[in-house]
C-alpha cells in the first residue's frame, strides 16, 4: 500500500495503487450488467414465449384454412411477422424460442443501454421491463462513465510511462511524448476499428466496409441499428 500523505496521489498512480480499486470497479460493472440481463430475461422472456406460441397458432390456422384465406387473416399474419422480427423471436419450423431475450441477448441489451448505443433492434415490450429499464439506465449510465474514466486514466498513465522511458533513452522528452501518443492512437485504431471488422466479416458474412461501418457506428455510440450482429446464432 502507498502512504496516504499529501501530494502522494501521482506517486500512488505510478505505482499501481489504484489497481485493486479498478478491479473492484470492473467487477461491480460486470455484476451490474449480469443483474440487468437476468432481470430483463425474466421480465421479457415470458412475454416473448407467449407471443411465439400465439404466432404458431396463427400460422397453423392459416395453413389449415389455406383455401379459405382472406385479406384480414393475411393482414394479421403480416403484423405478427413484423412484430416477431422486432422482438427477435425464433419462429421457423415448430420452434417457439424467445430469441434475443435469452440471457445473452438480454446481456447485449443491457450493454447497449448503459453505453447509450441503443441500436433499436431490441426493446422491452412489457410495462415492468420498461420501468426497470429506466432505473437501470439511471444508475448504469453514470457507472459506465466512471468505468470509462478510470480506464482512460490508466491508459494515460501508460502513455506517460512510455514517454518517460523513451525520453530517458533519447534525451528528447518532446519527441518521446509524440511517439508515445502516436503509438497509443495507432494501437487504438487497430484494436477498435481495423481488427474487429475482420471478425464481424467472418461471423456475419458482411463485407469489410460494412463491418468497419458497424464498428465505427458502435464505437461512436451512434447506433443506427441498420447493421446488428445476429445474436440468435450465438445461443
Amino acid at each position: 500500500m502507498c502512504p496516504l500523505r499529501a501530494g502522494a496521489a501521482p506517486e500512488c498512480r505510478a505505482r499501481g495503487c489504484w489497481a485493486p480499486g479498478t478491479g473492484l470497479l470492473l467487477l461491480a460493472y460486470l455484476a451490474y450488467l449480469v443483474l440487468g440481463a437476468g432481470v430483463f430475461q425474466a421480465l421479457e422472456g415470458r412475454a416473448a414465449q407467449d407471443f411465439g406460441r400465439s404466432f404458431q397458432r396463427d400460422k397453423w390456422e392459416l395453413l389449415e384454412n389455406f383455401t379459405c384465406l382472406d385479406r384480414p387473416a393475411l393482414d394479421l399474419l403480416i403484423r405478427d411477422i413484423i412484430q416477431a422480427y422486432k422482438d427477435g423471436a425464433h419462429l421457423l419450423d415448430n420452434t417457439t424460442s424467445m430469441g434475443r431475450w435469452e440471457f445473452m441477448g438480454s446481456f447485449f441489451f443491457s450493454v447497449s443501454t448503459i453505453t447509450t448505443i441503443g441500436y433499436g433492434n431490441l426493446s422491452p415490450q412489457t410495462v415492468a421491463a420498461r420501468l426497470f429499464c429506466i432505473f437501470f439506465a439511471l444508475v448504469g449510465i453514470p457507472l459506465n462513465l466512471v468505468v470509462l474514466n478510470r480506464l482512460g486514466d490508466f491508459m494515460l498513465q501508460g502513455v506517460h510511462r512510455c514517454a518517460h522511458r523513451l525520453g530517458g533513452g533519447r534525451q528528447d522528452p518532446a519527441k518521446a511524448r509524440w511517439l508515445a501518443g502516436s503509438g497509443t492512437l495507432l494501437s487504438g485504431l487497430l484494436l477498435f476499428l481495423l481488427l474487429p471488422p475482420l471478425l464481424f466479416s467472418h461471423m456475419e458474412g458482411w463485407s469489410y466496409l460494412e463491418s468497419f461501418y458497424f464498428a465505427f457506428v458502435t464505437l461512436s455510440t451512434v447506433g443506427f441499428g441498420d447493421f446488428v450482429i445476429a445474436l440468435p446464432s450465438w445461443m
